[in-house]
């Protein structure tokens, strides 16, 4: 089992741990419910150190990134991120991505940690005939994230303090962005991503300066009541702000318009997996439900329509913010209309639940 850069840290404040995609990490540090809490109403410090990092570099690389996701990368600016796929020949999904281009001919790709080898086999396997270098530099780059409402004002601090010097102003560092930076000297990325559906920052680095970024932020944002938080939280964030998880709502079977995800695709892109990319007509089709009483539905539970089933829970939660349960399920498409009232059977028990649109949670915007 590999282990973090930061486990001591972890250990340190108490977290308890769990094997994640071969990675010890910490599930959380004090109850799932607090640190989810602190990440709505102040911030939240992740731990991501096992994500996946895959450098692209090269005056090919464009060209290349059209042909091996499922995007368009000519027209993105240096300092932009965006969100793509990774897909099969068959156009199932591999992994979802967020793809950074840091210089003119240079690109991040970070993927999922439980795809970091399907992912790199596949990157470099596409490489052929391009002028274009693939390196998976996961094992040298660390990632912490500081998600919330005062993330801003905590990475701010450590401007202030002259700890963080960022190439240009932080505040102008706008949603799916990137910059260069310095950490006490050492050269990171700050990036302003997400995975909550806050507002918050992703920083880069080596893992030799990752624990003083650690630190340096909680201390930061000590009194602003920024906590670490661990996977568990996580989760639960990411299900509220309805974003899909690799091996719940995606993977090899699924097609990315069932995922809600067709805008992701370049329209008449030569890319691999575009020849099978359109799914199936009757194909099941993602959807969010809301659920009465208190009872959270759980993956694998199925969703029942007049006494027959028609479709399976991927991911369910008693909201903390939202106060009543809420899932993400595939069901017949004929379903998937917002208001259409379905049940779900939870141990024997049918539960109804209202079809509602993504996400469940939405924050509020500053002004």
């Amino acid at each position: 089992m590999r282990s973090s850069p930061l486990e001591a840290a972890h250990e340190a404040a108490g977290a308890t741990f769990t094997d994640f995609a071969g990675y010890r990490m910490p599930v959380r540090y004090s109850s799932d419910l607090a640190e989810h809490h602190a990440v709505r109403q102040a911030a939240g410090v992740f731990d991501l150190s096992h994500m996946a990092e895959i450098g692209v570099t090269g005056p090919g690389a464009v060209p290349y990134l059209d042909h091996a996701l499922a995007g368009s990368f000519g027209a993105m600016p240096v300092g932009r991120a965006k969100y793509s796929l990774l897909l099969a020949e068959d156009g199932g999904i591999l992994d979802d991505l967020v793809v950074y281009r840091t210089e003119e001919d240079v690109f991040l790709v970070v993927a999922n940690a439980s795809n970091r080898q399907v992912a790199v086999d596949a990157l470099t396997a596409r490489a052929d005939g391009f002028d274009v270098e693939v390196s998976d530099d996961s094992d040298t780059t660390a990632l912490v994230a500081v998600q919330g409402p005062a993330a801003a004002g905590t990475l701010d601090a450590l401007v202030v303090a002259d700890r963080l010097q960022p190439e240009t102003p932080l505040d102008e560092l706008g949603y799916y962005r990137v910059l260069h930076a310095l950490f006490d000297g050492a050269d990171v990325l700050v990036a302003r991503t997400g995975y909550t559906g806050e507002d918050g920052f992703e920083v880069y680095s080596d893992p030799a300066v990752a624990t003083e970024i650690w630190d340096a932020i909680l201390e930061a944002g000590a009194d602003r009541g920024v906590v670490p938080a661990g996977l568990a939280a996580r989760d639960t964030l990411r299900l509220e702000a309805g974003m899909p998880l690799y091996g719940h709502e995606l993977g090899t079977d699924v097609r990315p318009a069932q995922a809600g995800l067709g805008r992701v695709v370049a329209k008449d892109g030569d890319f691999v997996g575009a020849e099978g990319v359109t799914p199936a007509e009757d194909a099941r089709v993602l959807i969010g439900l809301v659920t009465e009483g208190r009872r959270a539905p759980r993956a694998g539970y199925d969703v029942v329509h007049d006494g027959v089933v028609v479709g399976s829970i991927t991911s369910g939660a008693l909201s903390p913010t939202l106060g009543h349960p809420v899932a993400m399920a595939f069901v017949d498409p004929s379903l998937a209309t917002e208001g259409q009232l379905l049940h779900i059977d939870v141990r024997g028990t049918a539960i109804p639940s209202t079809v509602t649109a993504f996400p469940f949670y939405r924050r509020t915007p500053k002004g």
